[in-house]
């Protein structure tokens, strides 16, 4: 197990956007921290109220928006728009191209998200978009599947052999999830603190971890994570 400390992230301020980066992206390039199996970009993002992230294109990427406070107005080249707020988890299949933008939805308070790119088991795919709610009762003291291959239990279906879950988790409250050989596991901490596989860990860490038959989840003083079950 090894753990990514958020102060040792990558960091780019541009006055309306302050996002960290924990693997390469854009102008941050760390030989070391290229991605973890599946799993090539988690961008913690803050969007100033009135700016956003004008149309650019996208390709052979399955994208995912988790909004932590704050609304995130989507529009691609789809047709597909609308607004993404907390407990909403949008997918988004670049495929074979797409055009999209992401604007704050507020002219005043700041958006906050997590954007997370995974590598599609198949390339050139037809784009895709698809949006679901994830409520706190169903995330609290429980690993919820947001994101799979076959869609089950009412998760998003991504094309990349990968299981996404998201949890809240209080003191008291923990959750174990079986590895199986062979796979790896990525732990986002989104906000608060959490203990995993006994290692305390705070917001903006991320935690690999290989060889290990469960991951351990444990509430402390109350904390959000996003967790990745990887080929």
């Amino acid at each position: 197990m090894s753990i990514r400390k958020a102060a040792d992230r990558g960091h780019a301020d541009h006055g309306w956007l302050d996002s960290h980066h924990t693997f390469s992206f854009a102008d941050y390039y760390d030989p070391a921290h290229m991605g973890f199996r599946g799993l090539r970009v988690i961008n913690d993002d803050r969007v100033a109220g009135g700016q956003g992230f004008g149309p650019h294109p996208h390709r052979d990427m399955e994208i995912i928006s988790y909004v932590l406070e704050g609304g995130l107005a989507h529009k691609d080249s789809t047709g597909t728009s609308g607004v993404i707020r907390p407990g909403d988890v949008q997918r988004m299949s670049a495929g074979t191209g797409v055009i999209h933008s992401e604007q704050n939805a507020s002219r005043d308070a700041e958006v906050h998200f997590l954007q997370i790119w995974l590598v599609p088991t198949k390339r050139g795919i037809r784009p895709g978009y698809e949006q679901k709610t994830f409520g706190e009762a169903e995330k609290t003291g429980r690993l919820a599947l947001v994101a799979s291959p076959d869609g089950r239990d009412g998760s998003l279906t991504i094309e990349s052999d990968a299981y996404v879950f998201a949890g809240i988790f209080n003191a008291g409250e923990h959750v174990e999830l079986p590895l199986s050989p062979g796979r790896g596991a990525w732990v986002q901490v989104a906000r608060g603190q959490v203990r995993v596989n006994g290692e305390l860990v705070a917001e903006g860490d991320g935690v690999a971890i290989e060889d290990e038959r469960v991951l351990k989840i444990e509430g402390t003083e109350g904390g959000e994570v996003i967790a990745f079950d990887l080929a």
